[in-house]
């Protein structure tokens, strides 16, 4: 790809993104959110991690939804709503669908 603007876009796009994630340690004690704020805060979170398992487990590309995605999503839910840490979480449900995928499972 032969783009003059890449570059720069993607340096652009980086240099963003660590200023917008340096913003919340630093402005951590000058800013105080009402309770409300932060339930709303909370539950938009909430909202956009449904959002995203819901979307990881449509079928893409071929319109075949088979079992061993939502499987894996199903065991990476069900460890996360255990609270389990986030690495077994993730290494659960990549194992899972690894696995039924090896045994032929799709």
């Amino acid at each position: 790809m032969n783009a003059p603007y890449l570059l720069p876009a993607m340096l652009a796009l980086a240099v963003g993104t660590y200023a917008l994630r340096w913003t919340g340690p630093a402005l951590r004690h000058r800013l105080r959110l009402s309770a409300r704020t932060i339930h709303l805060l909370d539950t938009g979170a909430l909202i956009l991690l449904a959002a995203l398992v819901a979307t990881s487990t449509m079928p893409t590309g071929s319109g075949e939804l088979g079992l061993a995605l939502p499987a894996g999503v199903g065991v990476g839910g069900l460890l996360a709503w255990r609270r389990a840490p986030l690495l077994l979480t993730v290494l659960a449900a990549a194992t899972t669908t690894a696995l039924l995928r090896l045994a032929g499972v799709h």
